[in-house]
């Protein structure tokens, strides 16, 4: 459920406004409305924050190491210290990589003394150095001198006695070095040994990891501290004789826990003004559910989705659906042994670490049993045909849905002789009657709702059209023939009554779907938009439709694992290939459930998010409450 909140307004004096701000952060229950808060002391405090945040990231991630307890101002002169050892070791690295590149440049010269060729010219012997192609070396005129010092499969280098410049050679030239080759080399190795260095003192600060933790924390604190008082607006009601300002800002609380803010607010003489929350404001959203829907916060905090304050919690219904939209999707008992197997590694893990269960193990234990319940439903088991797998396995499964009669035609009580329904088209019923299920849960929410106004009657006439348009998708997705709108079972005009039910729905639907307290209005609302009025009657067909892709993409999963089964099948047989064929296995069914995470993600979680969502007209515009707290 959605807790109820209360919108508060806050008034104190200008010269109280941390003194307050510190008293309702010991408080720990106000959710305060601020944009964002200005001045040089919070520059100040964020310049330190990204100080600490850069020195925790140099770091890295800091393992059995024992850790030392530090103040926050030592944990700054610590931060300040890694952070001068990271520029100094990136000026040494760039110097590494300009001082490798020259000894590449000069690396197949030899080595190179500027100093002994400047003796040379001192005693009058003046040379140039070049390097170029055999063939142009050979295409030189002959009144160019040269003498060949070296040579390889492509390039000659030679000499030219002289320094002057020869224009037709000046791309080919050697610039020579400022420094020796071998003086490059003795400054690379100084550059090397300095940086080897800096890594020893910088690794010498992972003791002090958490304590940089903290201060961050602290730091935190402190900036969303100065931030709320720099942030709440003020009057400045001073007179001739008196100087006198004061501030005041709006927040949310929860409606349990007014009573103590009015007790504080009391005993330090704060001005307090407390209303209802209305549409316009942006009230933040707080969930409270039992422990097993809770299991549902870890994905929905994954996803950022938060209700409006103004919209529905299905918190329940989003794990119940996404459960069976989980088995489905994976569609393979063996892949859930998998996902239980490592749920319960976690599991005890945390038990034998001392640790706190985090939820979403949990949840991903729920979502491996909800596969293995499919599998053995529909007897999948790690993509082998039903064949290979025990009897008693197959004596589990479902025989409408299960693999074992895949090839089956099943005759219903109204077809003729050879006229029915193959497994495939009852897998495709079942994802369209979970549809039908989702979607009509969400407009009796609706209609409960508004149980207290003609509107609910729109709800009602969307169910109708639900129910109608099903057996439409019925007939023209799965099979005309044995849903046909000429059935008749028991006298009952089956497809006669589906026109009827969409029809009927429609016109409640236009009628009171607008409903504002006046009928008329309502019509006219829905002439408006007649339109969209009747687009919402094919959303309905297309928004059923769409549940097809659990099927579909269930199905492809089953064709990938097959697949992968029949490459390393022949390989098993042969006792060299024995490895390959394990590594097959395990490559290609790992990557078909990687690619099953994937489709939840993309299909399992959109059926919930949009299609269910969007008949309960929830565009998850809310955001957490988060109190103001030390």
């Amino acid at each position: 459920m959605i807790l109820p909140m209360k919108k508060i307004s806050l008034i104190t004096t200008g010269d109280r406004k941390e003194k307050t701000l510190k008293k309702l952060r010991k408080l720990g229950m106000l959710h305060i409305e601020i944009a964002e808060g200005s001045g040089e002391k919070l520059a100040r405090l964020g310049e330190d924050m990204s100080l600490l945040e850069d020195a925790l990231f140099t770091l890295g991630k800091v393992k059995k190491i024992e850790q030392k307890q530090i103040s926050c101002a030592e944990a700054m002169d610590i931060a300040a210290d890694i952070s001068a050892l990271s520029e100094e070791k990136s000026i040494c690295r760039s110097e590494q990589i300009s001082l490798n590149t020259e000894l590449e440049r000069l690396k197949k010269w030899g080595e190179i003394d500027p100093d002994a060729i400047a003796d040379l010219v001192s005693k009058g012997i003046e040379l140039s150095f070049y390097e170029m192609p055999k063939g142009e070396y050979k295409a030189l005129p002959d009144d160019i001198k040269t003498v060949k010092i070296g040579e390889d499969k492509r390039s000659i280098k030679f000499l030219v006695e002289g320094t002057e410049e020869i224009s037709s050679l000046a791309e080919y030239r050697l610039a020579l070095p400022k420094l020796s080759t071998a003086e490059i080399r003795r400054k690379l190795a100084e550059v090397s040994q300095r940086e080897a260095e800096i890594d020893e003192r910088i690794f010498s600060y992972c003791p002090y990891a958490e304590g940089i933790k903290k201060a961050i924390k602290t730091l935190e604190k402190d900036i969303e501290l100065e931030t709320y008082t720099t942030g709440m607006d003020s009057e400045d009601l001073s007179t001739d004789t008196r100087e006198l300002s004061v501030a005041y800002f709006k927040g949310y609380i929860e409606a349990d826990n007014i009573e103590a803010l009015k007790s504080t607010a009391k005993q330090n003489s704060w001005g307090l003004l407390i209303e209802e929350p209305t549409a316009e404001d942006n009230v933040p959203t707080k969930l409270k559910n039992n422990k097993l829907v809770s299991l549902i916060y870890p994905l929905t905090d994954f996803l950022g989705t938060v209700p409006g304050y103004f919209e529905y919690d299905i918190s329940g219904w989003f794990l119940a659906f996404i459960l069976v939209f989980f088995g489905i999707i994976f569609g393979d008992g063996g892949y859930g042994l998998i996902i239980c197997a490592a749920a319960a590694a976690l599991i005890i893990k945390a038990v034998v670490t001392k640790k706190e269960i985090s939820p979403a193990f949990l949840l991903v234990g729920l979502f491996g049993l909800s596969t293995i319940l499919w599998g053995t439903l529909t007897c999948t088991w790690f993509g082998l045909s039903a064949e290979q797998l025990p009897q008693w396995l197959r004596a589990l499964s479902v025989p409408v849905i299960s693999n074992v009669n895949a090839d089956r035609i099943w005759q219903l009580p109204w077809t003729q002789t050879g006229v029915g329904l193959t497994t495939a088209q009852n897998l495709q019923i079942f994802c369209f009657t979970l549809a039908l299920i989702q979607l009509t849960v969400a407009h009796f929410m609706g209609a409960a709702r508004n149980r207290k106004s003609v509107k609910c009657l729109g709800d009602i006439g969307s169910v109708l059209q639900l129910l109608g348009i099903y057996y439409l998708v019925l007939s023209l997705v799965v099979n005309a023939e044995v849903f046909s709108f000429g059935l008749v079972i028991g006298g009952v005009p089956v497809g006669t009554v589906a026109i009827v039910l969409i029809a009927v729905g429609f016109v409640m639907s236009f009628v009171f779907s607008n409903y504002e307290g006046s009928i008329v209005k309502a019509v006219l609302a829905s002439l408006t938009n007649i339109v969209s009025v009747l687009l919402g009657v094919v959303n309905l067909f297309s928004d059923i439709v769409s549940y097809i892709r659990l099927w579909a993409v269930g199905l492809a999963g089953a064709a990938i694992s097959a697949t992968v089964n029949e490459l390393a099948g022949p390989l098993l047989g042969n006792f060299m290939f024995m490895i390959v064929a394990i590594i097959l296995l395990v490559f290609g069914h790992g990557l078909n459930m990687v690619l099953n995470i994937l489709s939840v993600i993309v299909h399992g979680i959109r059926l919930n998010t949009l299609e269910f969502s969007s008949h309960l007209d929830m565009s998850w515009s809310g955001h957490k409450f988060k109190p103001f707290e030390e």
